[in-house]
């Protein structure tokens, strides 16, 4: 029996069971059960064109089906819903083959008895024979998935059980990774969208009055992906009428750093962990909270959190009507608010240094929003206290930032990087850049000497590490000087 006549004799039983496509032409029983293209009228075209809608609705089920269902055991089906029955001479995917149609098409595999074996021309055959078990292997490998080896029916192919094993081997490790990247494409949090795990936790603020409504994305970063909502009736949480919910993206792909904002702070060095994502997710949520409230405690312009949960920080909004207020990068200011906005910018680092004891680690234009003649702080997450390992060094670039930007702008009262952390921190620094920063980084080592010779002095004045500091330099000014006048004599 051949493969066509195989064909004919299905298409010749399932036509049976469409009588009408038969009798509209569209099915030509003597080309197989091929649909005919040429139509003679209005109906037989508009029946075409339904079996073509009735294919793609079918195909569109399948992968809804399978998205659905995704990489959970128990699955649904949505067979039920199909427009052509599954197995039909007209459904696209009833062209598979199982072992017995391969064997049945080639007519070259005998039937293996119960005993095991069988005569063929006076040879005895089994069933691990090499070549019935090549066409065995090649018709389960054509059912692999992962794996697009073609219709093999057309030939008489076969496979050894090494290849076989290898394709096997193969399209299981591919079906886990893309498990995998479907597992991990679920529950990261894409840059603008939300995870399961956010979603739901958004869900039961909206379930517990907490929030009335949430509108949308606002604003999105390396970060995080922030969200404009209004706040509910909630007799335990007081919430303003508008908040602003800042969602921490669960994957460390875009910000890579944060380890060196956490790991060295006090307050959460012995809970940080590289080797759980999640957590380190939570602690950068906490850590805005805790530098948010200090900050507000102390009198600064910067929102007011409301509630943390998890990786998601609700706080009070920044701006009017739905329309967040904009970054100082993107603000149209006039001259006098440029002055105005550069004095209140200083002002809040030398409170947030000083009165708070923090440094924001990453000012600049686009973390200072400006709003009713007033410069506002945000995503102060990486916040850390002058006493970090680096906290002078952030200090420093944080004064570079800020003068760079009101320099450009044309600030009457704007300085220099230099005299600008020198303000803030009280400490004279000269020179370049590169020996401001050797002088920051020599007094940083100094204290760091000074804590692993003392542990049981936490604590030392920052006068007497800074003095300490500029002692060795000067120290080593006049060692390179008397070298260079030895070489010269």
């Amino acid at each position: 029996m051949s493969e066509d006549l195989a064909k004919t004799l299905q298409t010749k039983e399932d036509l049976s069971q469409w009588p009408e496509l038969t009798a509209a032409g569209m099915v030509d029983e003597a080309s197989g059960g091929t649909a005919v293209q040429e139509t003679v009228s209005d109906e037989m075209l508009a029946q075409l064109l339904q079996l073509q809608f009735d294919q793609e609705y079918d195909r569109a089920l399948g992968k809804e089906e399978a998205k659905y269902n995704g990489t959970s055991k128990v699955g649904v089906s949505y067979s039920n819903y199909r427009k052509i029955p599954k197995g039909s001479f007209l459904d696209e995917d009833s062209d598979s083959f199982d072992d017995e149609e391969w064997d049945k098409t080639h007519k070259k595999s005998p039937t293996i008895p119960k005993s095991g074996y069988a005569k063929k021309g006076g040879e005895i055959i089994t069933k691990h024979d090499t070549v019935i078990t090549g066409r065995k292997n090649a018709c389960k490998a054509m059912q692999l998935e992962q794996l697009e080896i073609g219709d093999g029916g057309g030939f008489d192919m076969k496979l050894s059980n090494k290849v076989y094993n290898k394709l096997k081997t193969f399209s299981h490790q591919e079906q886990k990774r893309a498990a995998r990247l479907n597992d991990k494409h679920e529950k990261a949090t894409a840059t603008m969208a939300i995870d399961p795990r956010s979603r739901l936790i958004l869900f039961r603020f909206v379930d517990n009055n907490i929030l009335e409504r949430i509108n949308g994305v606002i604003s999105t970063g390396k970060e995080a992906v922030i969200l404009h909502a209004e706040g509910g009736n909630s007799e335990e949480v007081i919430v303003p009428r508008e908040c602003a919910i800042k969602v921490f993206k669960t994957t460390l792909n875009e910000f890579k750093t944060r380890d060196k904002y956490i790991a060295e702070d006090y307050r959460f060095k012995n809970r940080f962990s590289k080797q759980n994502p999640r957590k380190i997710i939570h602690m950068w949520a906490e850590k805005e909270y805790h530098n948010l409230t200090r900050m507000r405690e102390a009198g600064l312009p910067c929102p007011e959190v409301v509630l943390l949960k998890k990786h998601i920080l609700v706080m009070s909004f920044i701006g009017q009507e739905g329309r967040p207020a904009p970054k100082l990068r993107e603000a149209i200011l006039s001259t006098a608010e440029v002055d105005l906005a550069y004095t209140q910018t200083v002002s809040m680092l030398h409170k947030m240094f000083n009165e708070c004891h923090l440094v924001h680690a990453d000012l600049s234009e686009y973390n200072i929003l400006w709003h009713e003649q007033q410069c506002w702080l945000i995503d102060v997450s990486q916040a850390v206290e002058p006493s970090h390992p680096h906290g002078l060094e952030f200090l420093y670039r944080d004064c570079t930032n800020v003068s760079n930007f009101f320099q450009r702008l044309g600030a009457k009262d704007a300085v220099s990087p230099a005299e600008l952390f020198s303000s803030v921190s009280g400490f004279s620094v000269d020179g370049l850049e590169a020996d401001v920063l050797s002088q920051i980084r020599d007094y940083e080592r100094n204290e760091e000497h000074l804590t692993v010779s003392h542990p049981n002095q936490k604590v030392y004045p920052f006068d007497y590490c800074w003095q300490k500091s500029q002692e060795a330099r000067v120290q080593q000014q006049k060692l390179d000087s008397q070298k260079e006048e030895d070489l010269s004599e």
